[in-house]
């Protein structure tokens, strides 16, 4: 069916074009995997595109259900929230070169988008500048840009906007047109594209970006151009199936290039992020850094992985660390020679919220995927992690309530691919850890899952926590600033102190019985508040254990968990 079209760029048709990117990307992912030979051949550009996207479309998702309860006046909201819901989205969830690429094209065009305050949509002449300053912010972001690449495609899909006339779907089309063209000259910029037979992967995904863009104004996909062949590999057929990873020796990420790719997110002032870009080209190669107003995604390929955290450390405070060694991989292909690692048997693949939290599970041999406060992870970003795990059955443990129905829903895509997968519902990362405890990977499947669902069930948790805002609550009414013990869920104590109140917290959970009890301590728990809870339960709870853990930033002051 038809999309109905907008006519101004306001916050639906922010919110369409997110979506209609994610559908498009989500059918061109396989394709755009596969014509992936540069920067490095890993046949993963379609799926960071699609996660980085997909980032950006649950943020806007969530600026737009913050207003479902709102006056009917006031029932949308502005152009600038969601332009910077989905820049942000895209940001945070930004993977690889590409979507570190993407995400920085976006949030060129938010920073045009929102220029106008609180108004409701723009027009055509602001879509143009729009478009322009994302492809010059794009370009500005890459320290040593390379021509054949998405960066020409989006200067060629600005040029072509700005020469156009009319309303937004005729500048849409006309930068859609431009990007084609653009697609198409690629081989004859990059040797590596020309001798492999394909186009750039990275601008072959903005082209099903503009071309979700030009569904959003008009109502209709539009056909892919005639200068570019429909699966967007105009030599592949006739090279054979290795076309894509042949001749790249030579290619930054080939055999003689960088060993490792490294993205991280920071937090960090522009005078320092200024210092880490001078030192990060030092290290390594195909270096973007993106982002601004305090938070940067940076993305580096580099044979040291930890000088180029360790840069990340001077600068400011990174975080959402990922390193993937060019080597380990199955889908990585070093010198046109593919490498194929031997799946495992059975792995764990959990969210935790902090990061001391993610080495003790990575220590326990689980694979994490790290949920900051207020942004848990998306579908996208469990199936990625449950693909890392390269495992032939998975355990997946949401760790948090509100995340089983995302978890749910990444463990049916991962069994569509062919892995067995089980969803243990852990409402807490303390649940995770009694049921990683009792992991055996050596037993049947379903006598693992099984008892890995009985140690979780048998834990109760808790969080100390301080309220934002005055609310009501199942033990009365709290102010903003209160301390509250939450119970499985519910708030069961509202005090003034962290330590009194985590300490009646924990006798109310022990007043039922248990034999271990597990802390979890954020980064802003008060310095004493292990000792003394661990004295409390030495004093008045014969028999009964504690283990302190660090959590790192974790949201909560403190996790508790009792079994």
């Amino acid at each position: 069916m038809a999309q109905v079209p907008q006519t101004f760029f306001d916050a639906l048709a922010v919110r369409t074009w997110c979506s209609l990117a994610l559908t498009a990307l989500g059918r061109a992912r396989e394709e755009i995997d596969a014509i992936n030979v540069y920067p490095v051949a890993d046949g993963d550009t379609g799926t960071n595109l699609y996660l980085t996207v997909e980032s950006a479309t649950t943020a806007v998702e969530a600026v737009f259900a913050g207003y479902e309860t709102a006056p009917a006046a006031v029932r949308s909201p502005s152009l600038a929230d969601a332009a910077h819901a989905m820049a942000h989205g895209a940001l945070i969830g930004a993977r690889g070169n590409s979507g570190t690429i993407l995400a920085q094209l976006l949030r060129g065009m938010a920073q045009v988008l929102a220029d106008e305050g609180e108004t409701s949509h723009t027009d055509a002449d602001r879509l143009r500048l729009a478009l322009r300053r994302a492809a010059d912010s794009a370009r500005q972001a890459v320290v040593h840009p390379v021509e054949g690449t998405v960066l020409s495609v989006a200067s060629a899909a600005a040029d072509a906007a700005e020469g156009s006339g009319g309303d937004c779907g005729t500048v849409a089309r006309a930068a859609y047109r431009g990007a084609c063209a653009a697609l198409a000259a690629t081989p004859a910029q990059l040797t590596v594209l020309e001798h492999a037979g394909v186009v750039d992967a990275g601008g072959r995904g903005l082209v099903a970006v503009l071309a979700a863009l030009v569904e959003t104004f008009t109502g209709e996909a539009p056909v892919l151009s005639p200068a570019l062949p429909a699966g967007g590999t105009p030599a592949r057929e006739e090279a054979g199936p290795q076309a894509a990873t042949a001749d790249c020796a030579d290619a930054p990420g080939g055999a003689d290039g960088p060993a490792f790719e490294v993205i991280y997110l920071l937090e960090a002032e522009e005078p320092a992020v200024a210092r880490l870009r001078q030192r990060l080209d030092a290290l390594g190669d195909s270096l973007v850094v993106v982002g601004g107003d305090g938070l940067w995604n940076v993305h580096v390929h580099v044979d040291d992985a930890g000088a180029a955290v360790e840069a990340g450390v001077e600068a400011g405070r990174p975080y959402r660390i990922r390193i993937t060694h060019f080597g380990a991989g199955d889908a990585h292909a070093r010198g046109g020679e593919r490498l194929v690692r031997e799946r495992v048997q059975r792995a764990v693949v959990a969210v935790v919220p902090g990061e001391g939290l993610a080495g003790l599970y990575t220590e326990a041999g689980a694979t994490t995927v790290l949920a900051r406060p207020g942004e848990p992870p998306a579908s996208g970003e469990l199936v990625e992690a449950v693909r890392r795990a390269h495992a032939r059955e998975v355990v997946l443990l949401p760790n948090d309530a509100e995340l089983r129905h995302t978890a749910a829903a990444a463990a049916e895509q991962a069994r569509s691919e062919g892995i067995r997968v089980a969803l243990i519902p852990t409402r807490s990362a303390v649940q995770g850890i009694a049921a990683l405890a009792v992991h055996e990977a050596d037993r049947r499947f379903d006598e693992d899952v099984v008892s890995m669902t009985s140690a979780a069930g048998a834990t109760r948790y808790a969080e100390v926590a301080v309220a934002e805002r005055q609310s009501w609550t199942m033990a009365g009414i709290c102010q903003a600033g209160d301390v509250l013990g939450l119970i499985d869920g519910d708030v069961a104590v509202i005090g003034a102190d962290v330590t009194a109140t985590a300490e009646r917290t924990l006798d109310r959970m022990l007043s039922a019985g248990g034999e271990l009890v597990t802390l979890v301590l954020g980064d802003d728990a008060p310095e004493d508040i292990a000792d003394h809870l661990e004295s409390r339960v030495r004093e008045a709870y014969l028999a009964v254990d504690t283990v302190v853990y660090r959590g790192g930033r974790q949201g909560a002051l403190l996790l508790i968990g009792v079994e």
